[in-house]
């Protein structure tokens, strides 16, 4: 289940836009000298879709690139997954909500199978958070 997960928070980040940061003294970073006092973006999604990361299938659900870890998985740029953001300032509720997600998961499919709707339209909606922007419609059956 950890592989799902991950690769749904890589193509659907719960932060869209990414998040600042400040720099507090004159750093580079990479190719980039950066001064202090300046605030810089990191576009989480933008990271998390490029093609020399995660490959030429980029777009695809393939839960499999994390067969073997995240540092694997990202070309040996484990710090290329954030979805929760990363090192001290990383989501206070991030083992909360993955370990929550992954209990309610396994509680919900003991009980039911669901099937997408034959109407339904993929259409992910950048707001603070991914979602869809036309609702998800299933079809939910009892086990």
């Amino acid at each position: 289940m950890g592989m799902i997960m991950n690769e749904t928070l890589r193509l659907y980040s719960p932060v869209y836009s990414g998040f600042m940061r400040d720099v507090d003294k004159d750093i580079r970073l990479g190719k980039f000298d950066l001064p202090a006092s300046v605030q810089f973006h990191i576009p989480i999604m933008a990271i998390h879709h490029d093609p020399d990361i995660w490959g030429e299938d980029v777009n695809l659900f393939k839960p499999e690139r994390f067969s073997e870890g995240i540092a694997k998985a990202t070309n040996n740029n484990p710090t290329a997954f954030m979805p929760f953001g990363m090192g001290p300032h990383i989501c206070a509720g991030f083992n909360f909500a993955t370990n929550e997600a992954k209990i309610t998961i396994a509680m919900i499919l003991q009980r039911f199978t669901f099937s997408l709707s034959p109407g339904y339209v993929h259409s992910p909606f950048p707001f603070l958070a991914v979602r869809p922007e036309k609702g998800v419609q299933v079809i939910i059956n009892a086990l």
